[in-house]
């Protein structure tokens, strides 16, 4: 957008509900969607987004390659299982954040079987979503679908 000397005018960009950006890295269970992202903003070095996991329902083993990952529990009680064959855990509830270094590969479940699970999540440079080898519901403690 120019004024009227030919300048380009920086504003915010607003992206409203109902229109995020859908075309991005998914991992199973885990729906994602971007508020803020490269594809279609003028964002060159954050995604910013939602994740929603339905009731009973986990994501695919996957990584975020590069990315450095931020998230925030906004509903629900998250649990994110990493670790020799995601054997370790750590549970999330509403008001939680919560950091997932570079490389690191996880499994990101809803705990509850009734209510869904909302997370704000951001990461830098790109919404980088690498899906690994799926591993049975059975190898994730405490994990249960319905």
């Amino acid at each position: 957008m120019s004024d009227t000397k030919g300048t380009t005018k920086v504003v915010p960009v607003i992206t409203r509900r109902g229109h995020e950006f859908e075309d991005t890295g998914q991992s199973g269970g885990a729906h994602r969607v971007s508020g803020v992202s490269i594809q279609h903003t003028p964002a060159t070095k954050i995604w910013f987004g939602k994740v929603s996991n339905l009731p009973g329902y986990r994501s695919l083993p996957h990584h975020h390659g590069e990315a450095e990952t931020g998230g925030y529990v906004l509903k629900g009680h998250g649990r994110i299982y990493f670790g020799e064959n995601y054997s370790e855990f750590e549970d999330m509830v509403e008001g939680d954040f919560v950091f997932v270094p570079p490389f690191m590969p996880h499994v990101e479940v809803n705990m509850s079987v009734t209510e869904d699970l909302v997370w704000l999540t951001t990461r830098t440079p790109d919404n980088i979503v690498i899906n690994l080898e799926e591993v049975d519901d059975s190898v994730l403690v405490g994990f249960r679908r319905q």
